[in-house]
């Protein structure tokens, strides 16, 4: 697929010096269509994982998971990413029960989040817009977070969907 260079503000499409941080990534999607930045658990709170070059190459929005193993969630966001690519769509609220032992829904991400969880796409992308996509994930029983029996997954992962100043206070909320 072409880019369209009119819409996207990235480092490729404006022919941006790339800084030196952002050169594999660069080169990453260059060369397999876009990247899954990993970040893993720490003291701090668990890990998440997000793709960079979806929506430069392939106007599909980027995707983020959190809370998983980051190996899983690599896997996962690549997936779906391949889906899409393939010609399957990804957009906000659509329920996938193809890429994991569980169904996965797909939830669109405030923009005020991206601060906090996504500076290797910012760095990429320079300025939004550049749409994301949270794969949202159920608990043993079957209940997303945004169900009062899913309460007990706001630790693991966050509602990116809803403002910062909406969003219940915890590990998610002390960068934002």
């Amino acid at each position: 697929m072409a880019t369209d260079h009119t819409v996207c503000c990235c480092v490729l499409c404006e022919d941006a010096p790339v800084e030196p941080r952002l050169g594999a990534t660069v080169e990453v999607i260059e060369e397999h269509g876009w990247q899954v930045t990993m970040v893993p658990a720490d003291e701090h709170g668990p890990g998440w994982a997000y793709t960079i070059g979806l929506w430069h190459r392939h106007r599909i929005p980027e995707l983020a998971m959190f809370g998983l193993d980051i190996t899983m969630m690599h896997t996962i966001l690549n997936d779906l990413a391949q889906r899409a690519v393939d010609g399957q769509s990804l957009k906000a609220d659509q329920k996938r029960h193809d890429v994991a032992s569980v169904p996965v829904v797909l939830k669109a991400v405030d923009y005020r989040w991206y601060r906090a969880f996504f500076g290797g796409a910012i760095r990429f992308y320079r300025k939004p817009p550049f749409p994301f996509l949270q794969v949202a994930w159920p608990n043993r029983e079957g209940a997303f977070p945004w169900q009062p029996a899913g309460e007990d997954l706001l630790a693991r992962q966050p509602r990116l969907w809803l403002r910062p100043q909406e969003h219940p206070v915890g590990v998610w909320t002390q960068d934002v």
